[in-house]
């Protein structure tokens, strides 16, 4: 099923997996847990940087918008069933329409405009990623942590030993802001991509649960009493 919506998505330290449980009675000193999606996420740096990105790059997104649309309405003439989804039979009768070429051209544009500000957001997750391996030494040192882990590693994690907003301040202090425009030839790395990707799926999540709350705290709210109206 290939569905007719495209949607504009809205990114290095790795942490070695425990071998076994036992190695956590051998450890003496202070553990904590450190979140790196979310120290990145937390900073000034990024939330302005990701904010810039939608003015600097705005006529990609408005084309992005534009051409989104045009898709969605080319494809929805092939929609017979009406289940905003273009089955196998479907597409097979676009491939043979003459609209197939539009189509085509269409997913190109796309693609390359989606690049451009995907682009851009690795290259600002990179930037302070670069300075995440000493932000945390810096935390760990100040605070004489003897092992730090990631959060899911723990079958409950706790928020007192949780040492990611500590990061985030000695981040915001490294790295008070960075660029948005790629140099020429700039190659992100895997890892940069992964992170940024991350980031998208993270911050995707919290505007949903945003909304999902908004919509309580609307349902929650008594109804304003109608006044009688006078004759």
């Amino acid at each position: 099923m290939k569905p007719i919506v495209t949607f504009l998505a809205s990114a290095g330290l790795a942490f070695g997996a425990l071998a076994a449980t036992p190695a956590f009675a051998q450890v003496e000193g202070k553990i904590a847990t450190a979140d790196r999606t979310r120290s990145l996420i937390g900073t000034t740096a990024l939330q302005n940087a990701f904010q810039q990105i939608e003015t600097t790059y705005s006529a990609q997104i408005e084309q992005l918008r534009t051409k989104q649309q045009q898709r969605q309405a080319l494809l929805k003439q092939f929609d017979t069933n009406g289940d905003n989804e273009i089955d196998d039979a479907e597409y097979q009768a676009v491939e043979s329409s003459p609209q197939f070429g539009t189509l085509q051209t269409l997913d190109q544009e796309l693609t390359q405009l989606s690049n451009q500000i995907e682009l851009a957001r690795v290259f600002v997750v990179e930037q302070i990623a670069q300075q995440y391996a000493p932000a945390l030494r810096e935390v760990v040192e100040q605070q004489q942590i003897q092992l730090v882990l990631n959060p899911g590693a723990l079958a409950v994690p706790s928020q007192e030993a949780d040492i990611t907003q500590a990061i985030v301040t000695s981040l915001n202090a490294k790295v008070p802001s960075v660029g948005v425009v790629p140099p020429q030839g700039y190659q992100p790395s895997r890892q940069g991509v992964q992170l940024t990707q991350d980031i998208e799926q993270t911050l995707q999540v919290i505007s949903l649960l945003r909304q999902q709350q908004q919509q309580q705290q609307q349902g929650q709210q008594p109804a304003n009493p109608q006044v009688p109206q006078g004759r």
